[in-house]
């Protein structure tokens, strides 16, 4: 399945993916979820670090570039799909070690992958602008350098990391596009007239807007408000987190079974696996 001109067509249809309308790209976090997504009719994948770190019994974060590279491998391993990579702040303190990472990332077969400019750092929650597009240069060196067919996301986390500041944030965002970004997003943004003025600011660049709780928009409007793609980071296992673990404290706490109502059948997940 992954032989380097598959990868190439991932990649080809990744960014053909970017040109135009508004698509919904989705956030499994292991294999068995990508096969289901991939099934539903999805055209592309994200990761979602959050997920994938919940999988492992750790906290969003705390897993190492290796792990991360092997977490990847798995989700590109899974489907046909073309599949954008949550990279974070790429796991390097400086940009020369960001651009090694991602010609690590790239070597995994993503056909996309995004850098933050958060630090982790609950103090300093944000890199300051002219560090952050040092990075971003260094991760479009790494891609250039690799052919030029993955694309590069730039991530301003102002509203993720509580300092929610538009105006800051289109100026981080208008500053990684220049940097060499293909497409930016600003998470946390919720709001028609933010995701405008997103959307105007940056443009022609395509914008990302993550939608990770309800939200009245619909994919049509966001469609219409200019939006080119549309992920739902750890949304996704947070629901599936969250049956199980209704059913678990139902056991639990009152010794019965209703929890299990709802519960996918064991003939369909077969099917779904061994097809």
């Amino acid at each position: 399945m992954n032989s380097s001109e598959n990868i190439r067509a991932r990649r080809r249809a990744f960014r053909h993916l970017h040109e135009s309308g508004c698509f919904a790209i989705p956030n499994p976090w292991d294999p068995g979820s990508a096969k289901y997504l991939r099934k539903l009719g999805f055209k592309a994948l994200a990761t979602t670090s959050s997920g994938a770190a919940w999988r492992h019994g750790m906290a969003d974060g705390q897993m190492t570039v290796e792990e991360v590279l092997v977490h990847l491998q798995e989700i590109v391993d899974a489907t046909d799909l073309p599949v954008n990579a949550d990279f974070e702040a790429g796991y390097a303190d400086d940009a020369a070690g960001v651009g090694r990472n991602v010609r690590r990332a790239i070597a995994t077969g993503v056909a996309g992958l995004s850098i933050e400019d958060s630090t982790g750092n609950a103090d300093a929650p944000l890199r300051d602008i002219a560090t952050s597009v040092e990075r971003m240069r260094a991760a479009r060196a790494a891609i250039d350098e690799s052919g030029g067919e993955t694309l590069l996301v730039g991530r301003a986390e102002n509203f993720i990391v509580g300092r929610p500041d538009l105006d800051d944030a289109i100026e981080r965002l208008r500053a990684y596009a220049a940097a060499g970004a293909d497409c930016v997003y600003a998470p946390g943004i919720e709001t028609r007239q933010q995701i405008a003025a997103v959307v105007e600011a940056v443009a022609p660049t395509p914008v990302n807007l993550l939608v990770w709780k309800p939200t009245e928009l619909t994919m049509n409007e966001i469609a219409a408000l200019g939006v080119r793609r549309v992920s739902v980071g750890g949304a996704l296992a947070r629901t599936a987190w969250g049956g199980f673990m209704r059913a678990a404290q139902t056991l639990a706490h009152d010794g019965t079974f209703d929890g299990f109502r709802g519960a996918a059948a064991g003939v369909e997940l077969n099917g779904l696996f061994r097809g």
